[in-house]
């Protein structure tokens, strides 16, 4: 079944929760002061700016005959869901994120690494650890 719209939303919010911040404690440890929380606010602006993107694929989708994305759609919108966030910190700065503690190489490669372990978490485990899930249209509530 595909996601339904509170279902992208339930799984996104849980797979940032979790996975997402067991991928940002080692970027937050290995820095110090101000710099360290900045990971934690790109978790943050990435679920929800994910949110308001969810509902605009939920749309596009109804335009695919089998309702459903491939695998290269996900890698496009999570490309564009960086590229989005990144310009958004570089060029006005984002609340929690000033334009002199944002790190263009940093950021690619923490974002890259919270996308890779999402996906890879949403695509398997999720599916073997809570099987009815993906009947629930990806519920978890």
């Amino acid at each position: 079944m595909t996601p339904t719209l509170f279902g992208r939303w339930q799984t996104r919010i849980l797979l940032l929760a979790t996975v997402g911040i067991f991928v940002t404690v080692p970027f937050w440890l290995a820095n110090s002061g101000q710099a360290r929380w900045v990971y934690f606010a790109f978790l943050g602006y990435i679920a929800l700016f994910g949110l308001a993107w969810d509902g605009l694929y939920i749309y596009l989708q109804k335009f695919r005959w089998d309702r459903d994305w491939p695998g290269v759609f996900q890698l496009f919108g999570g490309i564009w869901e960086g590229l989005f966030v990144a310009g958004l910190a570089q060029t006005v700065g984002l609340p929690g994120i000033s334009p002199q503690l944002f790190h263009l190489g940093l950021f690619i490669c923490h974002y890259s690494l919270v996308w890779l372990a999402t996906y890879l978490a949403s695509v398997s485990l999720t599916r073997i650890l809570f099987p009815r899930w993906r009947f629930r249209g990806g519920r978890w509530f």
